[in-house]
């Protein structure tokens, strides 16, 4: 089961767009609020798509969860989900859902955590620009852009895949793309390196939309 498709950004995708998730543990997964609202414009302008501008919020043990094809998750602190939340995530992953996942700094121990308790018998293969999504749309042959200096260690991309070798859930380190997607103002990133980073961020976008 798809959610995208090429050409055809209809149905569930261009009612709902892109969605935030909202989880426990005292992470603070609301920062940057109008990230997927920029990423959103931007691909639109460049894709030549329709996706809603405004961010839609969801918990991963929502039932509306199914009704997002593409769901965001950033945050600096701790990320915790129960029992429910662990299976409802796996389920709409297995069934077609992609989950990107962006440390902000400090998020990483806690979501490699939480996320092998949701695919316990999958692990998360390190991707590099030889991989489709680095040059689906935009040239990142090169590899993952840095964006922000964190430990000053090199940006990392990793991946999830099911049986059948499509990509679930993709998972960025040590770079901060999605803090490149926020207003000029808000960190004060040149504005190469917010091109940069929302260039990689239409990838994901167009990667998903290509593979059918």
């Amino acid at each position: 089961m798809a959610f995208f498709a090429l050409g055809a950004v209809t149905g569930s995708v261009s009612r709902t767009g892109f969605a935030r998730l909202q989880y426990d543990g005292g992470g603070d997964w609301y920062n940057d609020p109008e990230v997927l609202p920029n990423l959103a414009r931007f691909v639109n302008q460049n894709l030549n798509t329709d996706f809603p501008l405004d961010q839609s919020v969801v918990k991963a043990g929502d039932a509306k969860l199914f009704e997002y094809p593409f769901v965001y998750l950033t945050g600096h602190g701790n990320l915790r989900w129960d029992g429910r939340e662990v299976e409802n995530l796996r389920q709409w992953m297995l069934r077609g859902g992609f989950l990107y996942a962006d440390d902000d700094y400090g998020l990483d121990a806690s979501f490699r955590r939480e996320i092998k308790r949701v695919f316990p018998e999958y692990d998360l293969v390190e991707l590099d620009g030889s991989f489709p999504l680095f040059t689906s749309f935009f040239d990142f042959s090169r590899g993952l852009p840095k964006i922000h200096l964190h430990d000053d260690k090199p940006p990392q991309a990793f991946g999830i895949f099911d049986d059948n070798g499509r990509l679930m859930c993709f998972y960025t380190y040590e770079t901060n793309i999605s803090d490149g997607w926020a207003d000029p103002a808000t960190h004060k990133d040149p504005p190469e390196l917010r091109e940069n980073a929302l260039r990689f961020g239409c990838n994901i976008i167009y990667y998903l939309l290509s593979r059918g």
